[in-house]
C-alpha cells in the first residue's frame, strides 16, 4: 500500500486554498505550480472541480522514461524528483498522462509535487490537504484501505490504465 489522496469534487468549493498553500509551501524553491484546480462540466448538467496535482502512481512514466534517473519511487509510494540531476530534457513532462512535471524556464530543469513528503515524515499532513478548508481534499494512509465507495477515475480525469495513478476519488450523486 502506499499513499494517496483522495478528493471528493463533490465538497470541493473551488476555492483554490490547496493551490495556495502548495504554492507557499514550496515558495522559497521558486517551484512552479504543483497543484492546480480543474474545472469539469458533464453533458447532464453537472459541474464541479478537481484538485490536481502528482499522482504518485503505480506504474509511474516519469521514472521509466528519465534518462538522468532523477525520479526514485520510496516504499511508501511516493514519487520523489530531484532536480539537482535534471537535464531539463523535459522526457517526463511528455509521458506523464497528467501532465504533471513541470519544466521551469527560470531554472532550466523539471520538478514536481512530493506529497509534501517532509511534512509527511514529521506526522502532518500534505499542506494542500491542511488548506482544503471542506475536506474535499485528504489523504490515506500506507496501512489504510481505500473506502468502499471510492473510485480511480471521474469525468475530467485523465486515463489511469498503464500509470494507476494512487488518488481515490469519492462521489456522493445520487447517495442522498
Amino acid at each position: 500500500m502506499a499513499w494517496r489522496f483522495l478528493f471528493n469534487p463533490d465538497l470541493c468549493l473551488g476555492c483554490r486554498s490547496c493551490e495556495i498553500a502548495c504554492r507557499n509551501e514550496f515558495a522559497s524553491q521558486g517551484s512552479e505550480q504543483w497543484r492546480w484546480l480543474k474545472e469539469v462540466s458533464e453533458i447532464s448538467g453537472e459541474h464541479y472541480f478537481l484538485s490536481l496535482s502528482c499522482n504518485h502512481c503505480e506504474n509511474p512514466e516519469c521514472v521509466r522514461v528519465c534518462p538522468q534517473k532523477t525520479y526514485r519511487k520510496r516504499k511508501d509510494g511516493i514519487v520523489l524528483h530531484d532536480p539537482r540531476l535534471c537535464s531539463g530534457c523535459r522526457k517526463c513532462t511528455y509521458a506523464c498522462p497528467f501532465h504533471v512535471p513541470k519544466y521551469s524556464l527560470l531554472t532550466g530543469r523539471v520538478d514536481k509535487c512530493n506529497l509534501c513528503s517532509h511534512r509527511l515524515d514529521n506526522g502532518l499532513p500534505a499542506a494542500c490537504v491542511a488548506a482544503c478548508p471542506v475536506n474535499a481534499l485528504g489523504h490515506l494512509f500506507p496501512s489504510e484501505p481505500d473506502p468502499i465507495e471510492s473510485c480511480n477515475s471521474v469525468l475530467g480525469f485523465a486515463d489511469v490504465l498503464i500509470t494507476k495513478p494512487s488518488i481515490r476519488f469519492i462521489r456522493n450523486i445520487g447517495n442522498e
